[in-house]
Order: C-alpha cells, then sequence, then structure tokens
C-alpha cells in the first residue's frame, strides 16, 4: 500500500495535498502524525460536556487540519459540524450529534486508512 492508495481509501485528494506539500514522503509523514492529533478526542469530550465555545474550537481545529493534509471526506463533515456550532447562540442539540456521528464515521476512515498504510508500508 502506498499513499495514494491511503488517500483513496479515506476519501482524501492526494492529487491536492501534492500540490500543498512538496514531496510524497513528506505528504507521509504529516498523515502518520495525524495520528496523534487530540482535536478528535477533544470535540467528542466537549460536546459530552456541552460546552459549545470548545467543541467549536476542536472541530474547527479538526477542519483545518484535515483541510490542509486533504483529507476531503473528514474536512467537508468536519466543515459541517463547524459551522453548526460557530453561532454563539448555538446548542449541542440532537442535530449537533447527528453532524458528530458523521464525523466520527470520517474520523475512524481516515485513521484506518493511515494504520493500513503505516502497517503495510514496507510490504
Amino acid at each position: 500500500m502506498n499513499i495514494e492508495d491511503c488517500y483513496r481509501r479515506m476519501g482524501g485528494s492526494y492529487e491536492d495535498v501534492m500540490m500543498r506539500l512538496p514531496s510524497a514522503s513528506m505528504v507521509e509523514r504529516f498523515a502518520v502524525k495525524f495520528l496523534d492529533d487530540g482535536s478528535f478526542e477533544e470535540l467528542g469530550h466537549q460536546l459530552k460536556c456541552g460546552n459549545r465555545e470548545a467543541a467549536f474550537k476542536a472541530a474547527h481545529t479538526l477542519k483545518g487540519v484535515s483541510s490542509n493534509l486533504s483529507f476531503s471526506r473528514l474536512s467537508e463533515s468536519t466543515g459541517v459540524l463547524t459551522e453548526a456550532l460557530r453561532p454563539s447562540d448555538a446548542v449541542i442539540n440532537e442535530h449537533v450529534h447527528e453532524l458528530y456521528s458523521y464525523v466520527k464515521r470520517d474520523y475512524e476512515l481516515t485513521i484506518t486508512a493511515i494504520r493500513e498504510f503505516v502497517e503495510r508500508k514496507d510490504r
């Protein structure tokens, strides 16, 4: 499995990230480093606590990182959740939790693809 296959599996755009980063090795390095990013966990925690502002910040961070790495599917679902949380009078309701379920699905797809890439990289 190569990094391009990884992007295809996660619903990302390898072509876009290659326009942003200068080499495939750098794309690989940043994609693998994403596994250590705590934004998703922070988002889930803040939603559970009912803290809209902190949940917005975590969602916005996750959207930015996934967008910069061209994790397109994750970036899109996280962007929708970010906008739902943006207004200062937004509430964490059933709709927000539904949007979070899409982010969770896409996040799990993304990290699974990256982990498979790491495991199969040298094979």
